[in-house]
C-alpha cells in the first residue's frame, strides 16, 4: 500500500524556485511535479536520498528555466 500524500501549491512563477529550494530543503519529498495553469505537467522528478549535494543544483537550474516561462503554476509534492 502507498503511504503517500500529496500537496499543491499554486504559485506564480517567480516563486518556483523559492518553493522548490524549500520543499528540498525539507527532505520529506518523494517526488516533485511542475504544472502549467492548464494542468499539463512541464517537469517532474524524483528525489531520491542520494538528490542531495550535487544534484540539487541542476536541479534548481532547470527549474528556474521553467519559471522563465511560466506566469502560473502548480508544484505537486508527493511526500512519504
Amino acid at each position: 500500500m502507498d503511504n503517500s500524500k500529496k500537496e499543491e501549491f499554486h504559485i506564480n512563477g517567480d516563486e518556483i524556485v523559492k518553493t522548490v529550494k524549500k520543499i528540498i530543503d525539507e527532505g520529506n519529498a518523494r517526488r516533485i511535479i511542475i504544472k502549467n495553469d492548464n494542468g499539463d505537467v512541464v517537469m517532474e522528478f524524483p528525489m531520491t536520498i542520494g538528490a542531495i549535494g550535487a544534484l540539487i543544483s541542476p536541479i534548481l537550474v532547470a527549474v528556474g528555466a521553467v519559471a522563465a516561462i511560466l506566469t502560473k503554476c502548480t508544484v505537486v509534492v508527493e511526500k512519504k
